[in-house]
């Protein structure tokens, strides 16, 4: 039995329930050997006791761990303690897609297929480690806080149905293909018929096929043919419409036949959503008795006669070579005479079919290039965007941002992190403060290709130190030189097959000028030929999970993880560092060691108060009865008594939250009184009562 406080795993602290389903309940956690919150989802206890359930469960539980996707809510562990089987998830804050819909009632066509091109996304990514789904349903879809779709319970449905688990278990029967409404063979394109299933509901919010009971729901999904989603919405373009009828057809074969196609037509329909580009193929089309055309008939009569004239020819052959000793000149002018008549040159044909085969490859051809070519397959210096966008394979731009007035320091910051290089050059100027930019050699507003270099005037102290030179100096003579000097050095890396990997190309501030002791400069080390590097993405303020992904799709490994205080404490539970940075360029697989931030270190706050009577309520009066509690934001509670006076003393030290809230609560007797109804002039008589009132005080600890 869970029981909220309790630890699982020796490591994973129970706070609250969160959810229920069919099969489990969902409980939100933290995670005390990595410092964050998880969803943890709890065997219900008639699955528990099933070994053959618990086996299979087990099995494909790991094989979902295996799984790492932005679409997907990862699942971190599996674990059994004392009979509670139990997996442990990725804790997503937000609200099912089901819900979603109940609230919007339907969803605009460009946000349902935004939110179908993430789930496809999700999939793809488990059809890819061949894990099916097999119970897609916007139940089992997740929409974050963020705005992120991602799609829960891989490996829990595979368990379930093959535990021939009931469907008021497995969920809703009106997401079902019609090959597990029929109890057999499920695959891949399962999960794409479900999906299409969600996508109408999305488009219209209802389901295509409902019924009083589910069997009657089943049969349904197997013998009638799916409604128009333009019989509800009218505006829905004819390609989202073909989508959605090409993922529900009956036959398997006739859907798409991976989630990669279909993402293909999903961005596709963004782009031209009222082109009826989606061709559903009938493969049985071939086979199928049909009746015969005029134009059959024709090509039918063409080739008899065409036998029939060379069955003819080879009969005079034979006849001619039998007599050909006793009337060579006759036979000769037979044969001639029968060309002439015949119809038929094997030759002519012969040319004329390679031509034809010829013929309709280029047509093939373009037909392909062109289709490919509108779908962003075949680019030729643009790279499309899913918007439908173009843009030259030229060097990504970014607007300049405003920079004169900064700090030297923060402007460098905001500068690298928009992919520019920033250098300086120090001026006197007595009417502004030392490290204060002056201007910049680009006007705020302006669009620039990423890595321009922003030279910046900055205001130097009168007693400013000289720049040594450090250029054509290897990394680490150059970072002792500066440091000797007073200076910090902040170092950003760049390709450039003139100058050895690991050496200096350039410092900003340039040698030989003055700057501040203590302010930064900049050096630019070469990485040597662009041949194969990876730029290091920005890391920091993402979840140690995200950033995994992140490095995963860079071609970048992760190092090594520790914990470590931060004194920010928006970063609580996510990186605070990373031995890279941001915009630098290492080989790929190169390994980026992560600190996750544990909270500031060693902050704390005291009360020490007297504590007033709830004046805020008029109907409060002294003497009253009255229980007065006090906590923190982060849920701990200071005090709880009850008083008949006030002042309450309250005197507490090493809060660990800065805020808090005092509550009172009394009770409110009131006597039996007559008054006057005023529409009819008769007396009401009212009863005595009891009312219980609240009042909430917010209030502020003092930094210890």
């Amino acid at each position: 039995m869970i029981k909220i406080g309790m630890m699982i795993g020796d490591r994973y602290e129970i706070l609250e329930k969160i959810g229920t389903g069919g099969m489990s309940d969902v409980y939100k956690a933290k995670d005390h050997k990595l410092n964050r919150f998880v969803a943890v989802k709890v065997l219900k206890q008639e699955f528990s006791e099933n070994a053959n359930f618990v086996s299979k469960f087990r099995v494909e539980a790991q094989a979902a761990a295996g799984l790492m996707h932005p679409n997907i809510v990862n699942v971190y562990d599996v674990g059994e303690e004392g009979g509670i089987y139990y997996i442990v998830m990725e804790l997503v804050e937000g609200i099912t897609l089901k819900k979603y819909i109940e609230k919007k009632a339907r969803l605009s066509v460009k946000e349902a297929i935004s939110i179908a091109i993430q789930v496809s996304m999700g999939i793809e990514a488990a059809h890819n480690n061949h894990i099916i789904h097999r119970d897609i349903k916007p139940q089992n879809i997740i929409i974050s806080k963020e705005g992120k779709v991602k799609v829960t319970d891989f490996g829990i449905a595979k368990a379930a149905t093959s535990n021939t688990i009931t469907s008021n278990v497995m969920g809703s029967v009106h997401y079902t293909s019609p090959e597990q409404a029929r109890g057999g063979y499920s695959d891949e394109k399962s999960d794409i018929y479900s999906l299409g299933i969600t996508m109408f509901e999305m488009l219209t919010g209802r389901v295509p096929f409902n019924g009083e009971t589910t069997v009657a729901i089943a049969i349904k999904h197997i013998q009638e043919e799916l409604p128009s989603p333009r019989d509800y919405v009218p505006e829905i373009p004819v390609s989202v419409e073909q989508i959605v009828y090409k993922c529900c057809q009956k036959s398997p074969d006739r859907r798409y036949q991976s989630m990669a196609e279909l993402i293909v037509d999903l961005k596709q329909s963004l782009i031209n959503p009222d082109e009826d580009f989606v061709k559903v193929i009938d493969p049985d089309e071939e086979a199928s008795t049909r009746m015969i055309t005029d134009r059959d008939m024709v090509r039918i009569k063409r080739q008899s006669d065409q036998r029939d004239s060379m069955d003819e020819a080879m009969r005079l052959r034979k006849k001619n070579e039998r007599y050909y000793e006793e009337e060579e000149e006759e036979e000769d002018d037979d044969w001639e005479d029968d060309e002439d008549d015949e119809d038929y040159d094997p030759k002519m044909e012969k040319i004329t079919t390679i031509l034809a085969v010829v013929a309709a490859l280029l047509v093939g051809c373009i037909v392909l290039f062109l289709v490919g070519r509108g779908l962003g397959v075949f680019e030729f210096g643009t790279v499309a965007k899913e918007d439908g966008e173009t843009q030259e394979e030229s060097e990504e731009q970014v607007e300049m941002i405003r920079v004169v007035g900064m700090n030297v320091d923060e402007a460098k910051r905001s500068l690298l992190e928009l992919g520019l290089t920033p250098e300086i050059k120090y001026e006197s100027n007595s009417a502004y403060d030392a490290g204060t930019v002056l201007r910049a050699s680009v006007q705020d507003g302006l669009m620039i290709d990423k890595g321009t270099v922003i030279v910046m005037t900055v205001a130097e102290a009168v007693d400013g130190v000289q720049v040594p030179s450090v250029a054509g100096k290897s990394q680490s003579e150059a970072t002792s030189i500066l440091e000797k000097e007073g200076f910090v050095v902040n170092v950003t890396e760049s390709f450039d097959a003139s100058v050895e990997n690991g050496y200096v190309i350039s410092q900003s501030p340039e040698a030989d000028t003055t700057a501040p002791e203590g302010s930064s400069i900049t050096i630019r080390v070469s990485q040597g030929a662009d041949d194969n590097k990876v730029r290091v993405p920005d890391l920091v303020g993402m979840s140690e999970m995200d950033a995994t992904v992140n490095l995963t799709e860079s071609g970048l490994a992760v190092g090594n993880v520790t914990e470590t205080e931060h004194e920010d404490a928006a970063l609580t539970g996510m990186v605070c560092y990373q031995s890279y940075s941001v915009g630098s360029y290492v080989d790929k697989g190169t390994p980026i060691d992560l600190k996750i931030s544990t909270g500031p270190s060693g902050v704390t706050y005291r009360y020490s108060e007297e504590i007033s009577a709830p004046t805020e309520d008029p109907e409060y009066r002294g003497g009253m009865t009255v229980n007065v509690t006090v906590t923190t934001s982060d849920g701990t509670q200071l005090l709880s008594t009850q008083t008949t006076s006030f002042p309450v003393a309250a005197n507490y030290t090493g809060i660990k939250a800065p805020t808090g809230v005092i509550t009172y609560t009394f009770t409110v007797e009131r006597e039996a009184a007559t008054t006057t109804d005023p529409a009819t002039g008769e007396a009401v008589n009212s009863g005595a009562a009891s009312e219980e009132k609240t009042v909430k005080r917010e209030i502020t600890f003092t930094q210890e």
